[in-house]
């Protein structure tokens, strides 16, 4: 099935939208969502549905990725013994368990912007823009 020229279009920024997520979660946080949020301003409303999807899904996942890793961090520790070695333990699992879901989510909408197919995170993600499915 040939894939249309309008989602090639935007393969792209597509590509670059999920790097983005990715290096804000795993090398350059805040630089990294700065970039994402100035990518998603300057292209989010004339994109082609497949940047369109990632466009948005990224965005909203980084937006939940930092509500679900610093302040519930920070609520388990406040509602917690901070001192105590057991909330501890539970920041450091909740922390990675958390973060190692939201790279898995980051790879796998790399890999479908890669393959040039739309993506949306679960949970967190927002509905796919029309025009866009996950079959590519």
């Amino acid at each position: 099935m040939p894939r249309s020229a309008e989602l090639t279009a935007g393969a792209g920024l597509a590509i670059t939208a999920e790097s983005l997520y990715l290096i804000n979660l795993l090398l350059a946080p805040g630089i990294g969502f700065l970039a994402l949020l100035w990518l998603w301003t300057r292209g989010h409303a004339l994109a082609p549905p497949l940047a369109a999807a990632h466009l948005s899904q990224t965005m909203s996942a980084s937006l939940w990725a930092g509500i679900l890793l610093v302040p519930a961090s920070g609520l388990i520790l406040l509602l917690g013994d901070h001192r105590s070695p057991g909330v501890w333990a539970v920041v450091i699992v909740y922390f990675t368990v958390c973060h190692a879901a939201l790279v898995l989510c980051g790879a796998l909408g790399l890999a479908k912007a890669l393959a040039g197919q739309c993506w949306r995170f679960p949970l967190v993600g927002r509905p796919l823009p029309a025009g866009c499915n996950t079959r590519g």
